[in-house]
């Protein structure tokens, strides 16, 4: 199926009039719906979905690299076309090459609910009436709010991914460059390079005011004009109760919160305004609350915020050493496969933007390391030429960072292997904690962050080592070879 037709099978599955957008992260495509009505099981039996996650609110479905923006691109149009005529469904169109059609997905979904309502139902008698239930519920709903705030986190980091990536592995060419040849830091070449590695946190503050008022439903321009006022460097002038201003105190979390509350008001004053007034009004008042909400309490708690994080990650790893390495390692897979990992971008972005580079960063991507290393176990071992065929297309990814293919295509669904995955990884945050290693750059892992960490040596022994522990853990422990075909 080419890319179009995963797309029609996709939304066709999903339901296209259940989805309010979709978006894509480097992997996955990530469809916001109104309600979750569809299986893993038929949204996996679509050629080229290499693995799929549900959560409330949304449908993460794994592709791989380049594939995810492509097949986006696809759904973005049909669902465009969708809009702008009720009368002609283009999902509707070329049926044939759709994957499933809407009455099978009406029949999956009806008996999905079924089960959902026997599963509750049952779930009920297993934990009784009264407090045991009620503890029980609130529990879940805690778990569920935590992850949906991370999940949103997620949304408002995404976008900016690609400009992380790009300016930090500049930086981290340039500085290895500059360890070799010392003498090329007066060239203008350089020192324009070096400025251009740099680039993305000149305007980070606006950029994350921008996205954060789009995803609480605000106009993006209005979060972003907020969140820049923070680091204006004009506030070094301005002395307030006796006290200097300092631009960029609060830094990353002032700025989500100046976003976030622009939205929180301008949406809220839109509905009480007279609409022949709230075009002046609406902007008005909402830019006059949030820069002085922000004088007195986004800049200060945004600052407390920073600090305590800032300080404890980074007295955790430093203190823990290898210990902290090995637990972080060791976790951050299954982080990953749960799909909430962008919720930690924050205290990266928060290191790069106070200390320059992420000493978290490099301990958490020896998690995808480690499911190299178990993989090849796993090729070498295993009798299955499909699973052995998946392997082999999915290793080169695997090796560059990107770890969902050999997730849900291989280690997942054998059970041991992504246990052992997991002690491969835990392995190598080990060695990178241990060392201190930091890393200039967000958004990429594997081999290709060596290029943007402070020591590239001890940065791919660390790699290595997690290939080799998650091969013999592997190797060791051993697994449930499939019979051809069934997996």
């Amino acid at each position: 199926m080419d890319n179009q037709q995963i797309a029609r099978a996709i939304l066709t599955a999903v339901g296209p009039e259940n989805i309010t957008e979709a978006y894509n992260c480097m992997t996955r495509l990530r469809l916001r719906v109104k309600d979750v009505a569809v299986t893993k099981e038929e949204l996996k039996k679509i050629p080229g979905v290499k693995g799929v996650i549900l959560n409330k609110g949304e449908v993460h479905i794994v592709l791989g690299p380049g594939k995810a923006e492509n097949v986006t691109k696809e759904c973005k149009r049909l669902l465009g076309k969708k809009t702008e005529s009720e009368v002609a469904d283009p999902l509707a169109a070329d049926s044939a090459e759709a994957y499933a059609d809407s009455t099978a997905f009406k029949d999956a979904a009806s008996e999905t609910e079924t089960q959902t309502a026997s599963a509750k139902r049952s779930s009920k008698n297993k934990i009784g009436d009264g407090k045991e239930l009620h503890a029980a519920i609130k529990k879940r709903n805690s778990e569920s709010s935590l992850k949906r705030m991370l999940q949103r986190v997620g949304h408002i980091f995404i976008p900016l991914i690609p400009a992380f990536i790009g300016c930090g592995l500049l930086t981290g060419i340039i500085s290895l460059l500059l360890k070799i040849s010392p003498e090329l830091a007066g060239n203008s070449y350089v020192q324009y390079l070096k400025l251009a590695g740099g680039s993305i946190f000149m305007v980070l503050n606006g950029f994350i005011g921008l996205y954060a008022c789009k995803e609480f439903g605000g106009t993006p321009a209005l979060g972003g004009a907020m969140a820049a006022l923070l680091a204006a460097p004009g506030l070094a002038d301005i002395t307030f109760m006796g006290n200097p201003m300092i631009p960029g105190r609060g830094g990353i979390f002032a700025s989500l919160l100046a976003g976030a509350a622009t939205a929180f008001i301008e949406t809220r004053l839109n509905k009480r305004i007279l609409e022949s007034a709230s075009l002046f009004l609406t902007p008005l008042i909402t830019v006059t609350v949030v820069s002085l909400a922000s004088l007195f309490i986004f800049q200060p708690l945004g600052g407390f915020l920073s600090d305590i994080l800032g300080y404890y990650t980074v007295r955790t790893i430093q203190t823990g050493g290898a210990i902290t390495g090995f637990v972080i390692g060791g976790i951050f897979l299954p982080i990953v496969m749960a799909g909430v990992h962008h919720g930690l971008t924050p205290i990266h972005a928060d290191m790069l933007a106070s200390m320059g580079m992420t000493i978290l960063l490099p301990i958490a991507a020896m998690a995808g390391c480690g499911q190299v290393g178990a993989s090849f176990a796993v090729y070498l071992k295993s009798k299955n030429k499909h699973l052995r065929r998946t392997i082999l297309s999915s290793l080169p990814v695997g090796m560059l960072g990107i770890g969902e293919p050999l997730i849900y295509g291989v280690t997942l669904p054998l059970g041991k292997p992504f246990i052992c995955a997991c002690i491969g990884g835990a392995f190598g945050g080990a060695w990178q904690a241990w060392h201190g290693i930091g890393a200039y750059a967000l958004g990429i892992s594997g081999i290709p962050l060596a290029a943007a960490t402070n020591h590239v040596f001890l940065y791919l022994c660390g790699v290595f080592i997690a290939y080799l522990a998650g091969f013999i853990a592997t190797w060791l422990v051993g697994f449930d070879d499939p019979v051809e075909d069934t997996i």
